[in-house]
């Protein structure tokens, strides 16, 4: 997957160092070391060797290589590839992350109405790709706790969340065997 960029209208090489705040029109290229914030309705490039610590908010972020640090927040697309580096939260409605790269961040997917895209609309339904749960069975999900945003809050150790009570679908019934006497 592979957004079609057009022609770059500023670069900032290899061996540039800039901190501040960027806005732009159109598309600009990271190949240097950029610190702040970037504001755009455009597309951002982040080239191979490039180091990006900053706030980013763009129309389409491209990340080729180098390392991004920071929280992204992206109107159409989010692209990661090899051998990028995110280490930062994602919100776009469009995700594309290649084989080989480091994301360590959380995500979250919204279409263009706010609403999340991964999550199916009706009752029951916990994931895409779920089966529906029946009304009087819990949900498989009912025992973890509502994730709240962690925009200030730490985040909560692996430990230290509860792993979910399942239960099968359909229900299953469990008979004792029959002792060999008394079979029909």
């Amino acid at each position: 997957m592979a957004i079609e960029t057009g022609e770059i209208n500023a670069l900032l090489g290899h061996g540039t160092d800039f901190t501040g705040k960027l806005t732009f029109e159109g598309t600009v290229r990271i190949d240097g070391r950029f610190q702040g914030e970037v504001l755009t309705h455009d597309v951002l490039i982040i080239g191979e060797g490039a180091e990006v610590h900053a706030e980013i908010d763009v129309g389409t972020l491209i990340v080729k290589g180098g390392v991004v640090v920071g929280n992204i927040r992206a109107r159409d697309a989010v692209e990661i590839h090899a051998p990028g580096r995110v280490l930062g939260d994602i919100a776009s409605p469009s995700l594309y992350v290649g084989k080989g790269v480091v994301f360590d961040g959380r995500c979250q997917m919204r279409g263009d109405d706010g609403e999340n895209v991964c999550r199916p609309e009706g009752p029951g339904v916990d994931y895409v790709g779920a089966d529906p749960v029946p009304p009087e069975l819990p949900s498989p999900t009912a025992s973890v706790p509502p994730r709240t945003t962690y925009s200030s809050a730490p985040p909560i150790p692996v430990a230290a969340v509860p792993p979910p009570t399942l239960q099968a679908w359909p229900p299953v019934q469990i008979v004792p065997p029959i002792p060999a006497g008394k079979r029909r």
